[in-house]
């Protein structure tokens, strides 16, 4: 190599022969091609000089170093690198793991840029087995940004890594790393952070960490050694010398929040497997950790996860027992304690009142029947294809105490055993026996291949139920049997060891995944779209439409709800003699008694669409399948708003022909459409190209809304658990277009708001049908997750207010007339450049637009104010795009779509005074709102 390097990537070794040359590849596959790479060897025995060499004589970037004698650690060939790094950047690399293509180049442009002394990248698990990916602290890296000293982040004390950084080499030479101890990048990290005058943090992935699977033969890295115990008394003593550090740089105050980093992450590692540990081995593990843990301020115990402090505290008291327990509640199924205490409000693990074991803030104690949870403890023997189990039950919240007339039972996937439980003397538990024969255990006719977790339910006397897995010792011996042509496996599945059932197929049944796939692909053949479409136009080509039968369909499918839902209901009503057939995507079960069904897409649905006189949707039928000649066909769509919509959206507004033309032709098939809105019909028509008939009798589907249901509301609230004392706040986010799925919608601080407004608020979360998000445990006593409820409708009529941010659900809330708030924080990119928008939402909103959790908060304990403040705005918004819905939508649709010559249902006008009624009055008393949906 001639050209001095700009970047320098020591890539250290011992005995890795296999990995290296991976390693390797990646530095010289960068971006950044004038890279150099020291391959420092740390003596190796294997063939691990052979394979450097090699790569030299390949790659003229290639150096290579090697150690005379192993030095044990990674301190002595990463500072042997640094010594010999012609660059004036350096960067490390393990020989198990890899960079990221850009990893070099981005953060010498982000070094340049900012002036920092090194710049600090994502770091990305790379699961071996799997392939999947897992980013470390995530939150760390969330913002691009330069920090000025490691004071105003002491959280980047997490970020203890050396290989996820870029460095300046001069600084490397100032900051060597320790040579004689093991988790030496904890050191080395401490000194760094108290050397930096500044940093830099990039959000990007710029080293993958490789994990290997359990079965490799790979040699496992130090940091994964943990069954040694000399592996804790050496986490420990960097531990130590790096609050030295800090001491001796006059960093003495950021102490505490370094050594809350051990106790976070250090210290987790080993609580993590230590359910499979042998007793001995956890009675020396708490004499080694406890001293470093009595040395700890008690403010380093405050604000980490509560089952790390109740862990703490039971090492610190000596109690390995009790540490046992409670780490086995860290992962897998998180199971509560066995006993539980509240006082006070609060509520404490075990079986006194320790503020060391205060975990009311994981609302274990506070969470509806359904969500409730037990501790089940199984002894687990097999024999042959029997299963026998002694399950002993833990209630330490009271559930089972609270709710008399519970049933219990045990269910193995689809088998169901009734338990007879009696109680324990002494500790509040229940003890229940059964046996499992994995014989009479059916899964279809062609066999099963698969796993589940058993669980125990408990059925209260109203049918709900709450279920959880049960936990067995982790040295259960693994079993099986042969039943039917499968291998069954029982056994301890994790670090918190529950129980898990793996069924395979075995003998001729192990054909059936490759005459499956061998079927399905005969399938697409002879019955695939293309086939299916082809067939479709022939048969409207000869047979002309039935005029007594409709197909009617609702969200693409996904339920029974929406306009098309209310317009079935009105004919149903009148006892119009016209047969209906619903297309879902699968069968569902919100579906009253008596409609007729059929699969979205399948040959009967082909068939259907062919011969249906009418068709009624909300969204759209199948793009490319033509309307038969003769067949009438009804859009209802689905909503309207301030959202960009047809040839303005995200997804059609590209000059793509092809997306574009499709839909023109699918809107060309409508033959008349529901305008809820001369604002609608001024927006949506010519948005979507439409030339055909206009219904402007309002929407069907808020009749409801206009006329109240009293049964809606209490059947949302009774489902949902929701406390008849509790105000709901229907949170109902719509989807971004470019993060669809990632359950960045739900924008709002809900632990904020729980700790704020559990005491008086309940949130009912309607996410958007394509979004992704999982509601924590921690907040279930709060928030009820309802993306899935059948109808949006009975969460309007059971709410008292909504929050949203851009959603179409604002038009149809607006009918009630009760109080909306809107979280906009992402306004600006929203109507620029997200989704686009028609209407400037802060200047029309019916009530405040707040950009902070805080602010929402703040105006949900002050909400009667802010909405006589919004009362003028909220009736000029009803003018726009409620005026027409007077409750007979449906009545009036039927009438002109369907029964032409009926004479149409007159319909009482509300005045401006009555609007103005209904909006301050449903403020100022949720309890008493103007409509007789409400709950009373």
């Amino acid at each position: 190599m001639i050209n001095v390097p700009e970047c320098s990537v020591v890539v250290i070794t011992y005995n890795d022969a296999a990995r290296l040359a991976r390693a390797v590849r990646s530095v010289l596959r960068q971006s950044l091609r004038n890279v150099e790479v020291i391959i420092a060897d740390d003596a190796s025995t294997d063939d691990t000089e052979r394979v450097a060499r090699r790569l030299q004589r390949k790659d003229p970037r290639v150096r290579y170093l090697r150690g005379e004698v192993n030095s044990g650690g990674c301190g002595v060939p990463r500072n042997r690198g640094v010594a010999a790094a012609r660059a004036p950047y350096v960067m490390f690399l393990d020989s198990d793991d890899e960079l990221t293509r850009h990893a070099c180049k981005s953060m010498l442009l982000e070094i340049e840029r900012t002036g920092a002394d090194f710049v600090t990248g994502q770091i990305a698990r790379l699961y071996e087995r799997t392939g999947k990916t897992a980013r470390y602290y995530p939150a760390l890296f969330a913002r691009r940004r330069t920090v000025e000293g490691i004071a105003r982040e002491p959280e980047m004390f997490l970020d203890s890594f050396s290989t996820n950084k870029f460095y300046r080499a001069e600084l490397l030479r100032r900051v060597p790393f320790p040579e004689d101890m093991h988790y030496e990048d904890h050191v080395f990290s401490t000194a760094l952070y108290c050397a930096a005058r500044r940093f830099a943090v990039v959000p990007w992935v710029v080293y993958l960490w490789h994990r290997a699977s359990a079965e490799s033969e790979a040699r496992p890295s130090i940091s994964l050694s943990l069954t040694e115990m000399a592996n804790v008394r050496s986490r420990i003593r960097a531990a130590r010398l790096s609050d030295d550090i800090l001491r001796d740089n006059g960093l003495g105050d950021l102490v505490h929040e370094r050594q809350r980093r051990f106790v976070r992450q250090d210290l987790r590692v080993y609580l993590n497997p230590l359910p499979s540990r042998d007793p001995a081995w956890i009675e020396e593990f708490v004499s080694v950790v406890r001293p470093y843990l009595a040395e700890l301020d008690p403010v380093v115990f405050e604000t980490i996860d509560p089952l790390i402090r109740v862990c703490c505290s039971y090492t610190l008291d000596g109690r390995p027992g009790e540490l046992l327990v409670a780490a086995r509640s860290l992962n897998g199924p998180k199971a509560p304690p066995r006993v539980a205490v509240r006082e006070g409000g609060r509520t404490y693990w075990g079986t006194v009142a320790d503020e060391r074991r205060e975990i009311t803030s994981l609302r274990m104690a506070e969470l509806p029947y359904s969500a409730s949870r037990l501790r089940h403890e199984a002894v687990v023997t097999g024999e042959g294809s029997l299963i026998r189990l002694a399950i002993t039950t833990y209630d330490p919240f009271g559930v089972l105490a609270a709710t008399p007339g519970w049933n219990a039972f045990l269910r193995f996937k689809n088998h169901r055993v009734r338990l007879r439980p009696r109680e324990r003397d002494g500790d509040g538990g229940y003890l229940s026996e059964a046996t499992i024969d994995l014989a009479a255990i059916r899964h279809g006719r062609l066999g099963f291949e698969d796993r589940y977790d058993p669980v125990v339910e408990i059925v209260n006397p109203d049918g709900r139920v709450t279920s959880d897995r049960l936990l067995v010792d982790p040295s259960t011996a693994t079993f099986g049997t042969t039943i039917l042509w499968h291998q069954v496996v029982v056994k301890a599945e994790g670090n918190a060891a529950f129980l898990r059932v793996l069924w395979r197929r075995t003998g001729p049944l192990r054909q059936l995944p490759r005459l499956k796939r061998a079927g399905t692909a005969l399938l697409r053949r002879v019955g695939g779209p293309r086939v299916k479409l082809r067939v479709y136009k022939g048969l409207i080509s000869v047979l002309p439409p039935r005029g007594d039968l409709a197909l009617f369909e609702s969200d693409v499918g996904a339920g029974y709800t929406g306009n098309p839902r209310y317009i079935y209901e009105e004919l149903r009503r009148r006892g119009t003699p016209l047969k209906v057939v619903w297309s879902v995507v699968e069968n569902r079960g919100d579906f009253p008694p008596g409609v007729r069904l059929v699969r979205r897409m399948s040959w009967r649905h082909v068939w259907t669409m062919a011969r249906a006189g009418y068709w009624v949707d909300s969204h759209g039928m199948p793009l490319a399948y033509p309307k038969p000649p003769g067949t009438r066909y009804l859009q209802t769509w689905h909503g309207q708003g301030i959202k960009s919509v047809g040839f303005d959206a995200p997804d059609l507004r590209a000059d793509f022909d092809g997306p574009r033309a499709t839909w023109r032709a699918a809107v060309e098939r409508w033959d008349a459409l529901i305008s809820p809105s001369a604002e609608f019909e001024r927006v949506f028509v010519p948005s979507n190209g439409y030339r055909g008939r206009l219904l402007r009798h309002g929407s069907p589907r808020c009749d409801v809304l206009v006329h109240g249901d009293r049964e809606a509301a209490r059947r949302a609230r009774e489902r949902l658990e929701i406390p008849h004392w509790s105000r709901v706040l229907l949170y109902a986010p719509t989807y971004r277009d470019r993060a669809k799925g990632s359950g960045q919608s739900v924008r709002a601080d809900l632990t904020a708001m729980a700790e704020a407004l559990s005491n008086d608020w309940t949130v009912i979360l309607r996410t958007h049908p394509v979004e992704r998000f999982e509601v924590p445990e921690h907040l279930r006593h709060f928030v009820r997750q309802a993306g899935s409820y059948p109808e949006v409708n009975d969460l309007i009529l059971l709410s008292d207010a909504l929050l949203t941010d851009y959603s179409s659900l604002m038009c149809d809330y607006a009918v009630t007339g009760r109080p909306m708030l809107f979280l906009i924080d992402d306004w600006d990119e929203y109507r620029r450049v997200e989704r686009g928008v028609y209407h400037d939402l802060p200047a029309i909103a019916p009530g405040p637009c707040l950009t902070t959790t805080e602010e929402l908060i703040e105006v949900l304990r002050d909400l009667d104010r802010w909405t006589e403040a919004f009362a003028a705005r909220y009736i000029a918004f009803r003018k726009t795009w409620c005026a027409d819905e007077k409750g007979h939508a449906a009545a009036r649709v039927v009438d002109a779509f369907f029964e032409p010559s009926r004479p149409r249902v007159p319909a009482r006008v509300p005045r401006v005074g009555d609007v103005r009624e209904r909006v301050v009055a449903g403020a100022r008393h949720p309890s008493r709102s103007p409509l007789p949906g409400r709950p009373r």
